[in-house]
């Protein structure tokens, strides 16, 4: 499909410390997971928070400076894109998630920017794909991303 875009752009407060790893092709992958909070009042005049939870995967240098800058309580802005990856875990269960692969990230709050790095926006050099993602990096199978 020529006309399509897939295209996602969130801010959130990071639940942990970004996670580091390296592919077996020896690039680098960060993780981390990211959480937006929504506040409503319900019928009876209550205060309902919801707050959904997404897997953040940065590649490459923008992995490196990610997993520098971030940390457990940043505010972040992050553009990227939706991925949907399956693999096996380790009781030999098929599972699926879906992630979105970071192409920037911005860091908002000034406590975290300030102690981190002066480089608050990096872009993102994941790797190109070719169609069905046939000799895309792999991620450990066995491993879950949150």
């Amino acid at each position: 499909m020529r006309n399509s875009l897939n295209k996602v752009m969130l801010i959130g407060n990071v639940g942990r410390d970004p996670e580091l790893r390296y592919t077996p092709e020896g690039i680098p992958v960060v993780t981390f997971r990211l959480a937006m909070s929504e506040s409503r009042r319900d019928r009876d005049g209550n205060l309902r928070e919801h707050t959904e939870w997404h897997t953040i995967v940065a590649w490459r240098e923008l992995a490196e400076r990610t997993q520098r800058i971030v940390q457990k309580g940043s505010l972040v802005y992050v553009e990227g894109r939706l991925r949907t990856r399956e693999f096996e875990d380790r009781g030999g269960n098929r599972r699926r998630v879906v992630e979105v692969w970071a192409d920037s990230l911005l860091v908002l709050d000034r406590r975290h920017r300030d102690a981190g790095s002066s480089v608050s926006e990096e872009k993102n050099a994941a790797p190109e794909l070719p169609p069905e993602d046939a000799d895309a990096p792999t991620m450990p199978d066995d491993e879950v991303p949150f």
